[in-house]
């Protein structure tokens, strides 16, 4: 049963204006032709994507490990990769500057290239440098270190550091997705707990189908810690998982099913609801102690509670008007007010890692859509709108959105889109699935290869 499904039950859904300024000014960044440094605001539709070249790395899965820096480059719709065909210089090598007049002369605004050199401990040095042509100095040179097997790994962290080097904002690519994986067909649906890369490779299965899948979500304070519900002939429980040592453990017996956990981004509580007595309310669970507190009280329907990245409030959904809006609360649950201003049904709202805006879905006119406000509700704005979309989620930077998209024909699929509404595309992941989350960005430091990461002035 996919979220939106269990909405209806409970019978929620009975059912452009300006962007929040997001400017990024490129340190260093990278030149037009004639010599003058670029400025970007990556809100802006009309953004010429960096035109970079990513060159083929030397030694171990270097050929591959540069095909993935590429895609996620491409996939963010801020970056042009060049075609390696095109490359008038080959060879290059950690020691030595690139020749930049053959780099300019084919466009590269940047230039990144790296070799992959083995270590006595049986793991690999991934040095690279990342260099600006038109000026002719160096952006950033590092070096991770890690066994062969994690070379795909390595792609994302480096892609990390040319994107946030580029564009002054955080990374997205070292991390991870949970998902329900969906499989059979409408009358008779198969859904499993998965966990992917964000660009969909190397998914692994953690439930076996036994039973219903729903709200899958990451602690924020610790991508290891997960939380889901699952649905059986008679139950429905929140676990908790841990991914690196498989523990996994039940938050209790509750009157009532439950529904819709997420945790606080400190990680020290739960939030969720609880359908008790013909009645759907919002409560908190301190994850020390399992002591549970209620902060609803209202006749409507409210669910989906998401935490500020301060703690200090919660969004979540209510019918309580008459069709379902979108309310902020005090963490106590003291304060309830409605924020959601348009026309439509609200659904499923999640608070930005940057704290700046609140996502959410949004029916009307016929169709799905997703969209983001401010918290205090001016600003909508909506990104994406299809047949059918729900669940939205964001990238550990807030820059991105991955929701659910179905097709007419019931085909279900994750995608993506950017804060400017202009990059929408289908996530990696090949299978269908629904109500994705985003893990945190992964831990691992580079090393500093020296050469100045920043000799390029700014």
């Amino acid at each position: 049963m996919r979220p939106l499904i269990a909405l209806k039950l409970l019978a929620v859904l009975g059912v452009t204006t300006a962007a929040t300024p997001l400017f990024a000014q490129v340190q260093g960044g990278p030149q037009t032709p004639g010599g003058q440094e670029q400025v970007y605001d990556i809100t802006e539709a009309n953004l010429r994507p960096f035109q970079i070249a990513v060159a083929d790395f030397s030694g171990q899965n270097g050929r591959d490990l540069s095909t993935v820096i590429r895609a996620n480059l491409r996939r963010s719709g801020y970056f042009e990769p060049l075609d390696p065909a095109s490359f008038v210089e080959t060879g290059l090598t950690l020691a030595n500057a690139p020749n930049f007049p053959q780099w300019t002369s084919i466009g590269a605004q940047a230039v990144l290239y790296g070799s992959v050199t083995p270590r006595p401990d049986n793991r690999n040095d991934y040095g690279f440098r990342l260099y600006d042509p038109y000026r002719q100095c160096q952006l950033a040179s590092y070096r991770f270190t890690a066994t062969p097997e994690q070379w795909r790994r390595i792609g994302h962290k480096i892609a990390d550091v040319v994107y946030q080097r580029m564009t002054g904002e955080s990374g997205l690519f070292d991390s991870r997705v949970l998902f329900v994986s969906e499989s059979g067909t409408q009358l008779n649906r198969l859904s499993r707990l998965a966990i992917s890369d964000q660009d969909g490779f190397n998914p692994v299965y953690l439930t076996d189908g036994a039973e219903i899948i729903m709200s899958p979500r990451f602690s924020l304070n610790d991508p290891n810690e997960i939380t889901y519900v699952a649905l059986g002939k008679d139950y429905s429980r929140i676990y908790l998982k841990n991914l690196s040592t498989g523990r996994t453990e039940s938050l209790g017996q509750f009157d009532g099913q439950v529904l819709a956990p997420r945790f606080s981004n400190d990680g020290s509580m739960m939030a969720f609801s609880i359908i008790r007595g013909g009645n759907t309310d919002v409560y908190v669970m301190n994850l020390a102690s399992r002591q549970v507190r209620r902060l609803t009280n209202d006749p409507g329907i409210d669910t989906s509670p998401s935490f500020s990245p301060d703690n200090s409030q919660i969004v979540f959904t209510s019918d309580r008007s008459g069709s379902a809006r979108l309310y902020v609360m005090r963490a106590d649950g003291s304060g309830q007010r409605p924020i959601s201003r348009g026309g439509g049904i609200y659904t499923a709202p999640n608070w930005s890692p940057r704290g700046d805006l609140i996502a959410f879905t949004k029916q009307g006119g016929g169709r799905f859509s997703t969209g983001v406000m401010r918290p205090d509700g001016t600003g909508e704005r909506i990104l994406s709108s299809s047949y059918f979309e729900e669940g939205p989620s964001w990238a550990p930077n807030g820059r991105y959105i991955m929701f659910a998209r179905q097709s007419p024909g019931g085909d279900t699929r994750l995608w993506t889109v950017d804060l400017s509404g202009r990059v929408v595309s289908q996530a990696g992941y090949d299978g269908r699935g629904s109500d994705p989350a985003w893990s945190p960005l992964l831990d691992q430091q580079p090393t500093n290869l020296g050469g100045g990461p920043d000799s390029c002035p700014t």
